[in-house]
């Protein structure tokens, strides 16, 4: 049941990110200098390499989530989500404007990674807690 878990909260998180940057996909592609053509769409070959990326690390957050809520006593949907916001908000947010601050990143491309990470980590940490 575990293994079903984690494969479901990492697509629960996978389609928030899905979701959160299609939504905010202009914003996103400026802040992150990504050229565009005249359509507004990413320039390039649009690899699928991306993609397995993020799905990888979908399934290594929420699998690492699951153990960590399972040796801290997390159950419960409400608990889980709570979990979810303080990882996503006091772990991978920080880091995230860590990075971006020393590469000289904008500042508004940590708050939009920054918010996909807080909603993300609520998300899978929501699912798990259904399980």
């Amino acid at each position: 049941m575990g293994v079903i878990a984690v494969l479901v909260a990492a697509v629960a998180g996978f389609a928030m990110g899905a979701v959160w940057y299609m939504t905010l996909a202009k914003p996103w592609m400026a802040a992150a200098g990504i050229p565009v053509d005249e359509n507004g769409k990413p320039q390039g070959n649009g690899s699928p390499l991306p993609f397995v990326i993020s799905f990888v690390a979908m399934i290594l957050v929420a699998g690492m989530m699951r153990h960590m809520f399972a040796m801290a006593g997390i159950d419960g949907a409400g608990k889980g989500l709570v979990a979810g916001l303080g990882i996503g908000l006091f772990f991978i947010t920080p880091w995230i404007t860590m990075n971006y601050a020393y590469a000289m990143r904008p500042r508004n491309l940590a708050v939009l990674d920054g918010g996909y990470a807080v909603l993300g980590c609520a998300v899978i940490g929501l699912v798990l807690g259904l399980f």
